[in-house]
């Protein structure tokens, strides 16, 4: 019984994101993406603490995901210059701390990149609450380049 009404809220929480995604700004996918990293890293740490390796990897590799596939895929080095490529070497970095956190049970590099993370979508989010520069924009929007 409990199994079958898990599988359900998952499945309602699944379309649930699915639709906020569907519907999001471009502005606020970044913005759901950083959430999704932040989320994965403090689930991480968790895990960390306990002691449980796998739950830990699997939190860790989600965390790499999204900011490699989601966060520095979308950065457009070319229309976003000098803020993109900053971008890029500060994913990078995060990358390489999270692997190194995972590998020597680090929680402190955990922190930190979840300090660095929490900074970026804090900014990104006052971004959206104002008229932006195009540059800053266009670090993260190959559409907004060319408007």
């Amino acid at each position: 019984m409990f199994g079958s009404m898990q599988r359900g809220v998952n499945a309602y929480a699944k379309v649930g994101l699915e639709t906020s995604v569907i519907a999001a700004s471009p502005h606020k996918l970044i913005v759901m993406l950083y959430d999704g990293a932040l989320s994965a890293i403090k689930n991480a740490g968790k895990h960390m603490s306990a002691g449980q390796i796998a739950e830990k990897g699997a939190a860790i590799s989600k965390a790499l995901d999204i900011i490699n596939n989601g966060l520095r895929a979308s950065l457009d080095k070319k229309a976003g210059g000098e803020i993109a490529g900053n971008l890029d070497s500060l994913y990078a970095y995060m990358t390489e701390r999270l692997l190194t956190a995972n590998l020597q049970n680090k929680a402190e590099m955990l922190e930190e990149v979840q300090t660095l993370l929490t900074d970026l979508r804090d900014a990104w989010t006052q971004i959206g609450e104002k008229p932006a520069t195009p540059s800053a924009l266009a670090s993260h929007y190959p559409v907004m380049a060319s408007a």
